[in-house]
């Protein structure tokens, strides 16, 4: 996290140091990456890795958890219908979560409100969450092609728009 914020003050830095606010579309900045995604600098490798362990490492603890909780519910003796009741929907709201987070990494939800409406449902499936911020982080930054495709297609108008503006002559 303080390498996100080092990262911002060196652009700032930069940014005063020249004097002004760069020209054309700014990266979005990605959760423990900063705007690193764009370069691969900064230690992006070990953040990687760091981001994939401690996201495998949150969901196995996550799991002990419920396990936990689980063990509790025998304990009450709520019955084994509860006790289902529960595994299966610990199961299918992780399920749900992971392909919604998944599914973040690759586009924009077209409804944002829809994806508030389930939050809730996310938070409660948070080991799915969790399991797709490791498998994606495997290959990249999580949510690191949206941005770049993103990225890209900003610098790609603003070259456009740029390109059609004539000097003006003296």
């Amino acid at each position: 996290m303080s390498d996100a914020r080092e990262d911002k003050q060196d652009r700032q830095s930069r940014q005063s140091k020249a004097g002004a606010t760069p020209a054309g579309p700014q990266p979005e900045e990605l959760r423990f990456f900063g705007t690193t995604w764009l370069d691969h600098s900064g230690n992006y490798g070990l953040r990687r890795i760091g981001v994939a362990a401690g996201s495998l490492v949150a969901a196995v603890a996550g799991c002990f958890v419920l396990r936990f909780a689980y063990q509790g519910l025998e304990i009450a003796k709520v019955g084994g219908f509860v006790n289902l009741l529960v595994v299966v929907m610990f199961a299918i709201c992780s399920a749900i979560a992971f392909r919604k987070t998944w599914e973040g990494f690759v586009r924009r939800p077209a409804d944002p409100a829809r994806e508030d409406a389930l939050r809730s449902l996310k938070a409660i499936g948070f080991i799915g969450s969790l399991l797709a911020y490791f498998f994606r982080s495997l290959s990249e930054a999580p949510g690191e092609k949206l941005r770049r495709a993103e990225y890209e297609e900003a610098v790609t108008r603003f070259e456009k728009r740029r390109g059609r503006k004539k000097p003006k002559r003296g």
